[in-house]
């Protein structure tokens, strides 16, 4: 008799401990759901947007921009580097909140939830001044390199493009266009596709060594990207770039970075 009631008290105890455990498992839960921390994932070789500074600390416009939205959110701010290619299943496992760095709306539409664009951006041909490439007749032979899943290598593959893209010698792929601009640099591509904003950067103080063909691929726009169905989060980073907009934050950054306003939010 004595051993039963112990086991009883045991079978009891070992109840109680469980429930213990389920609830503050489901504390735990709603705890992740209100978490206080924000974390932006980014492709850190991807300047002025998102890369690593000479100070070997992460910096570039958006991450501004990013800083300054999670302080008004009251968030801590985690700056995460992905590999560009693998965004879907780092925002997909939640290891990032979202992707904000440079990310062109264009095309994807549906794959992600978006705030609504905050810059326009247009996707273009950087050559080598001495290569004599002007128009994209030129590029008729030529190796031609876009980042991996970047903008610029699904508009290239686009039927728009088709034939385009079959005159060249063979596009290939690069992880990052400092890779790609080493390799223009020596002569082992002939073109690199790519962000306006980014070329622009890369060439700044360079421009007897490259050019930007005038006729751009595709023009596109800009936004902070988020898993498909979270418009909680989306639409209080939403408003809090709204703010930014109104109180004159975002020409602040702007103008920081580029030297005037490329704001489109409320001028559309």
């Amino acid at each position: 008799m004595k051993k039963i009631i112990i086991t009883a008290i045991s079978m009891i105890t070992t109840l109680t401990l469980l429930a213990g455990c389920s609830g503050n498992s489901d504390k735990n839960n709603g705890q992740d759901s209100e978490k206080n921390t924000l974390t932006v994932g980014f492709d850190q070789n991807f300047p002025p947007y998102g890369y690593v500074g000479d100070d070997g600390e992460f910096t570039g416009f958006d991450i501004d921009l990013a800083k300054e939205a999670a302080k008004r959110m009251d968030l801590e701010l985690t700056l995460q580097p992905i590999d560009w290619d693998s965004k879907d299943l780092e925002l997909s496992s939640k290891a990032i909140d979202c992707i904000w760095n440079g990310f062109t709306i264009n095309g994807r539409e549906d794959d992600y939830t978006w705030t609504v664009p905050y810059m326009d951006n247009s996707q273009v041909f950087v050559v080598k001044t001495s290569s004599n490439i002007t128009t994209f007749d030129d590029l008729k032979g030529k190796i031609v390199t876009a980042q991996a899943d970047s903008a610029a290598l699904h508009a290239l593959e686009e039927d728009d493009y088709k034939e385009l893209t079959a005159s060249f010698k063979e596009l290939v792929t690069r992880a990052d266009y400092n890779t790609a601009f080493m390799e223009l640099e020596a002569g082992s591509i002939d073109a690199i596709a790519m962000d306006i904003g980014v070329a622009k950067y890369q060439i700044e103080g360079k421009e007897d060594e490259y050019i930007i063909l005038e006729e751009p691929i595709v023009e596109e726009q800009y936004g902070v990207g988020f898993l498909l169905g979270n418009t909680e989060l989306r639409d209080k980073v939403q408003a809090t770039l709204e703010e930014m907009v109104e109180d004159g934050t975002f020409s602040k950054i702007s103008n920081d970075w580029f030297g005037y306003d490329v704001g489109i939010i409320g001028k559309q």
